[in-house]
């Protein structure tokens, strides 16, 4: 396979990736008690992968596995130290005798960055399915090349040097979901560029080295989110120069007044009774939860027992999720369904008004609880 077709293939399995992930939900990190940044992790992977040579590519492929250690210092960029083997394979086309095959070992230990372009783009800062890009450079060391250094074929192939040492360059991507806190899982695809001794033969041009690996993240070193109250600042009084002795004789004269007036009884006034229940939906849906029913029931049995009570069902939907067209119709369907229930359970659809704000008010200041039909009923 040509390093163009290569360059291809690794290209079309990053968009795959991709899109992979295209429908990514809003609004995770509201239920987060922790910080989605800084935090470190150690990885395990394995799978398989081959070196691109002149030789047939499905005899070469191979196991191969990693460890790595690394952090992410924000949401978006982050680093590892990873090291990759152990088994190889590689191959000599032979003219007129049988093709040769020969095994040997390597171990790579690279210096990557990681770039998490699902947090480039979206509007969060934590999200369950990411997307990474990797670049790194590093070391690789090869040895064990013994059937070829003994085949006939060693004076023209055979690498003559003691030093198989050389550098690695690396890009590839990773798809990784969160499990839970601490766990995740993931696949990874890279396309690493070596010195033609890589693989103990001469071809007299770099090597390309294709691995696809499934792997098992543990994050640890979390820093608690931290929840601040607002401050509120109490009036401050204009004061004016020494007033005290004025002041108290003001109130004297208010007083004897006061004493001096006819005390008549008032008529209290009457209190209007009102309520409020708040419906909650889940993302992208207009019905009513069965966890949500019985705020249904309670609005419905307020209003019978005080019939001349009119309720509003305000709709509300998140602005960090669609586009304000499509959640200006999730609002208007979230406060129809809620009136429809209202209406199903004996009250009458005179006494019922539908509103719909879309996304353009956010109650609650967060994505998830604004997923919302407010019912306020007042007496009349």
């Amino acid at each position: 396979m040509s390093i163009s077709r290569m360059k291809l293939l690794f290209a079309a399995t990053v968009l795959a990736l991709c899109n992979a992930t295209v429908s990514l939900a809003q609004g995770a990190a509201d239920k987060l008690d922790y910080k989605p940044a800084p935090y470190m992790f150690v990885g395990l992977q394995g799978g398989a992968q081959a070196t691109f040579t002149d030789f047939k590519f499905s005899k070469l492929v191979t196991p191969t596995a990693s460890v790595s250690f690394g952090a992410f210092f924000t949401p978006v960029v982050g680093a590892r130290l990873h090291f990759n083997g152990l088994w190889n394979k590689s191959g000599i086309k032979s003219n007129g005798a049988s093709d040769f095959t020969y095994n040997y070992k390597y171990i790579t230990s690279n210096i990557d960055l990681l770039l998490n372009l699902t947090t480039s783009f979206g509007k969060a800062d934590y999200y369950p399915w990411n997307v990474y890009l990797i670049g790194g450079v590093g070391l690789n060391y090869a040895w064990g090349a013994d059937d070829l250094k003994n085949s006939a074929f060693a004076g023209e192939y055979a690498w003559r040097g003691n030093d198989n040492l050389s550098y690695n360059l690396r890009i590839g991507a990773m798809v990784d979901y969160n499990i839970s806190k601490h766990w995740s899982v993931n696949l990874e695809v890279s396309a690493n560029s070596l010195p033609d001794r890589y693989n103990c033969k001469i071809r007299m041009s770099d090597d390309w080295q294709m691995t696809a690996q499934l792997g098992i993240a543990y994050k640890f070193g979390f820093s608690k989110k931290v929840h601040t109250a607002p401050v509120v600042v109490a009036p401050v009084e204009e004061f004016v120069g020494d007033r005290s002795a004025e002041t108290a004789s003001a109130k004297l004269d208010v007083n004897k007044q006061e004493r001096e007036k006819k005390v008549e009884p008032k008529e209290p006034e009457k209190v209007l009774e009102s309520m409020k229940e708040d419906v909650f939906f889940s993302i992208a849906s207009v019905e009513i939860r069965a966890s949500e029913a019985s705020k249904i029931k309670a609005v419905v049995k307020w209003l019978e027992s005080h019939p001349t009570a009119v309720a509003i069902v305000t709709g509300h939907a998140d602005a960090g999720t669609g586009n304000p067209t499509v959640n200006a119709r999730y609002a208007k369907k979230r406060a129809e369904a809620v009136a429809k229930a209202i209406k199903d359970a004996g009250i009458n659809s005179s006494r019922i008004k539908v509103d719909s704000k879309g996304d353009k008010e956010m109650p609650y200041g967060n994505n998830e609880k604004s997923r919302v039909a407010i019912v306020v009923a007042n007496e009349k």
